[in-house]
């Protein structure tokens, strides 16, 4: 028959098959996250629309383009999350964080929205893993939150991906950026696209970002901010190199990058990896908090596209590990048998293994074939006559070898110690609990 719907354009189904890659990826995000010292923080999927426009920018492409904005039943104007950081900020800001002293460190997992062409590694509905510290002004800091980053790529053994960095530069030494491009996009403006000639008096800088290849292509020959920057810049993206340096990282200065949001500077980068591109991107904010109302706080952070990381892994051949499989499938043939086997899958439940028995009313040969497509470590079988007895085969599905074990209170203990060391007689002896008993 017609399904009634289907999935949205740009958004996907996380199934079954594929969900443990993102929970195995996703653990590892949390771990190095915690051994940096981050705490996880969830914000809302919207927010006061303001909110972007302030932080994200509103000569960006995100904000111009490619947000879904809505207005409520109560005449608020709000937005989807189309990246991490700018909520994460303002909780930090509304909730008054820094009361407990700085820095703060705090990491998230979060769907984010754009509404953009989907692309590779990015759907409309995408996630994103970020970590953002607060209150940190050394290039130190700079440095930890490249290494966080860079630990996991470690972790998950991924090759071939390159560290590229860049200074971009402070609200003191930019403006002379400025008026460098604004001079050198003013005398190829017929050629821009509309939106950039907005951009070209209000924010020159993000014509750098733009994605017409008319205008990527007259933004090859644009001037580099780092013949623009500050001594302080200067100095602040030596101690990044230096400390970059100490730990053996290494990484290109990339003068292009400039990030495609306005609360980017002095530090900026990215990860990328020839087979897809960016897979995070990050530096420092010092204004973003000072622009929502807060004191000037210097910020940084980065954002790690989840599916492109999964889409990099997968073309390496980079082999993520499987969910663990069924431990015991015990099987019912008869009325007590069926309420049997409930009531130990339960309790084995209760020791943290995978336990499985029949919940769909199936005859016994269909529910062994179950219990082998699942993949199950051991086997039983409960009818009349073991109810009746006490004591049932427990069988090894993988050598096929059983054992009769009682079905009393010791049963639970009896299979752990089975699963743990193979049925070693010896061991079992040692522990009181014969498997014949």
């Amino acid at each position: 028959m017609d399904l009634i719907t289907q999935k949205v354009y740009g958004a996907e189904d996380i199934l079954p098959a594929d969900s443990y890659k993102w929970q195995f990826v996703e653990d590892i995000m949390r771990g190095q996250a915690q051994s940096y010292g981050f705490k996880e923080i969830r914000t809302p999927v919207f927010e006061h629309t303001e909110l972007f426009n302030r932080s994200v920018g509103d000569t960006t492409d995100i904000v111009q383009k490619e947000m879904y904005s809505f207005t409520t039943k109560g005449g608020d104007n709000l937005s989807l999350k189309p990246e991490g950081t700018a909520g994460a900020a303002r909780a930090m800001l509304e909730h008054k964080l820094f009361a407990a002293g700085y820095p703060i460190k705090t990491y998230y997992i979060t769907a984010c929205y754009r509404y953009e062409k989907k692309n590779f590694g990015r759907q409309r509905e995408f996630h994103q893993f970020g970590m953002e510290t607060y209150g940190a002004a050394s290039p130190f800091a700079d440095a930890e939150v490249i290494c966080a980053a860079n630990s996991i790529f470690d972790r998950l053994d991924v090759k071939n991906i390159s560290l590229e960095i860049n200074s971009i530069g402070c609200p003191d030494c930019r403006p002379k950026y400025h008026d460098a491009l604004k001079e050198y996009f003013g005398a190829h403006k017929d050629e821009l696209c509309e939106t950039c000639h907005s951009r070209l008096e209000r924010n020159p800088m993000r014509i750098l970002d733009c994605k017409e290849k008319k205008c990527a292509e007259i933004a090859k020959s644009a001037p580099t901010v780092l013949d623009y920057i500050c001594d302080d810049c200067k100095n602040h993206f030596e101690g990044v190199k230096n400390c970059l340096d100490a730990v053996n990282i290494e990484y290109t200065v990339n003068p292009n990058i400039v990030r495609g949001l306005d609360y980017y500077t002095k530090t900026v980068f990215e990860f990328v990896a020839p087979e897809v591109g960016t897979v995070c991107g990050g530096g420092r904010y010092d204004g973003l908090i000072e622009e929502l109302g807060g004191q000037h706080t210097p910020s940084l952070g980065f954002g790690m596209g989840i599916e492109r990381l999964l889409i990099l892994l997968e073309k390496q051949g980079i082999a993520l590990e499987q969910p663990p499989e069924c431990d015991i499938y015990i099987a019912g043939i008869s009325e007590k048998g069926k309420l049997k086997a409930f009531e130990l899958t339960e309790g084995i439940r209760n020791a943290s293994l995978i336990a499985e028995c029949d919940i769909i009313g199936r005859k016994l040969m269909p529910q062994m074939k179950y219990a082998n497509k699942i993949k199950a470590k051991f086997s039983m079988v409960l009818g009349d006559d073991e109810i009746d007895s006490g004591k049932a085969k427990l069988k090894n599905m993988l050598s096929g070898t059983e054992k009769e074990v009682p079905l009393d209170e010791n049963f639970y203990d009896r299979f752990f110690a089975i699963y743990v060391n193979g049925a070693n007689d010896t061991f079992m002896e040692k522990l009181g609990l014969n498997i014949q008993d």
